[in-house]
């Protein structure tokens, strides 16, 4: 069994490192398969396959789509608890450009965020969990699709997961590039925005380029809006609050058409909040722009406001015993527990709408090379598979400990 390079210590670690071999082909073969959200057909395949071979109690399948849980109940069940573990599967519609040997075998598609490797944690997890048993209470490993962009976790809970599996929290990790391997991160409050989508509909009046005077310039006011829009945050949310307005797309006109003014122009972008104040005030303040830009170009300017992901908040009891089980794991140094907040974001925040629970990040970056998620370029680092399956495995042990005989 080749040396990991950080320490770890617990009983659950110590099982796990042993069979990462068997957990790096696992992970491996996932990232050769990369399947887009609501399309995990073969991941949940696999996830199933291996689900029963680890023993574990029940399977069920379907569940928001090609959503897979696991229950696992433990030695004793009188305490009558339940806790959830979950993690993604789904991969995004990026072309690889590493040179592994695992790379996608799909042109087009690639696992770019580590959701290859979150999977595979969960089922060590579980092959652990199934063995030992060391808990009074019932565990239930859920394995969610269409994370990028697909609110598979709604579509899950739509689908009726947390009627059929009642637990009391739940609990998820991703990957981090920026923190070094064997450190792990949590915050008792905000991880992850919330995501919105916002898209600006312009329409005025088109002509030549040389008589700009006889059309009302989409074009013009695009610009205008775009440049407008930098000062809600810098002139109407709090200094202390955060907010993050983007316009990533703007499509006007036809590149071989030089002197032709459009009619029409379309924006799109996000917006990131962890405030819902700080979000209606946002929507609120785009709105009066758009109106006023009306005013002031003589075109029409149509916004529409999409609100995608809520704020992922950790609930802070369940955030500082997190802390603890990865503190028992890998030491109080290695554990950051005012991990600083993302403005990306993450559709657990619909489950911690639903249960209490924490959203972990678990450290995987190596050296000063630090590619990072969403590249073409990334990959999972196979070494942490044992240590993130170890704090997925603490969280249930501790969380639903065996009482002393």
């Amino acid at each position: 069994m080749p040396r990991l390079p950080y320490s770890a210590s617990s009983r659950a670690f110590s099982h796990l490192a042993q069979i990462h071999p068997e957990l790096t082909a696992f992970r491996r073969d996932l990232h050769a398969n990369p399947e887009l959200g609501f399309e995990e057909k073969y991941t949940a395949a696999r996830v199933s396959e291996a689900l029963r071979l680890c023993g574990v109690d029940e399977v069920h399948q379907g569940i928001g789509k090609t959503g897979v849980v696991g229950v696992i109940r433990g030695h004793k069940h009188g305490s009558g608890r339940m806790i959830g573990l979950r993690a993604d599967m789904d991969a995004l519609p990026i072309t690889e450009q590493g040179n592994c040997s695992w790379r996608s075998g799909k042109q087009g598609l690639m696992h770019a965020c580590g959701h290859d490797g979150h999977t595979a944690m969960l089922v060590g997890a579980a092959r652990y969990l199934a063995e030992s048993r060391n808990f009074d209470g019932t565990a239930v490993l859920i394995f969610q699709p269409g994370e990028e962009g697909y609110a598979g976790a709604r579509e899950m809970i739509q689908d009726g997961l947390f009627d059929r599996f009642p637990v009391q929290s739940i609990y998820a990790m991703h990957n981090w590039p920026a923190m070094r391997q064997g450190m792990i991160g949590v915050n008792p409050g905000a991880m992850m925005a919330a995501a919105d989508r916002i898209q600006i509909n312009i329409s005025g009046k088109g002509g030549h380029g040389a008589h700009p005077y006889q059309t009302n310039d989409v074009v013009l006011a695009s610009a205008h809006l775009i440049t407008a829009m930098q000062s809600i945050v810098s002139r109407n949310v709090r200094a202390i609050d955060a907010a993050v307005i983007s316009i990533c797309a703007l499509q006007s006109g036809d590149l071989g058409a030089f002197s032709v003014t459009p009619g029409t122009a379309t924006l799109v972008g996000t917006v990131r909040t962890f405030n819902p104040d700080v979000q209606n005030l946002v929507e609120r303040r785009l709105g009066e722009l758009c109106q006023a830009l009306g005013l002031a170009f003589g075109v029409n300017a149509q916004l529409q406001y999409e609100r995608s992901y809520p704020a992922t908040i950790n609930t802070p009891e369940d955030a500082i015993f997190a802390g603890d089980v990865a503190a028992d794991l890998v030491g109080e140094a290695l554990v950051v527990r005012n991990m600083d907040p993302s403005m990306g974001a993450e559709d657990f925040s619909f489950m911690l709408q639903q249960k209490p629970g924490a959203y972990l990040r678990l450290g995987q970056a190596v050296g000063d090379d630090i590619i990072p998620l969403h590249n073409n370029r990334y990959d999972f680092n196979d070494d942490v598979l044992p240590l993130g399956a170890a704090l997925h495995a603490g969280i249930i042990e501790r969380g639903m400990p065996l009482a002393l005989v």
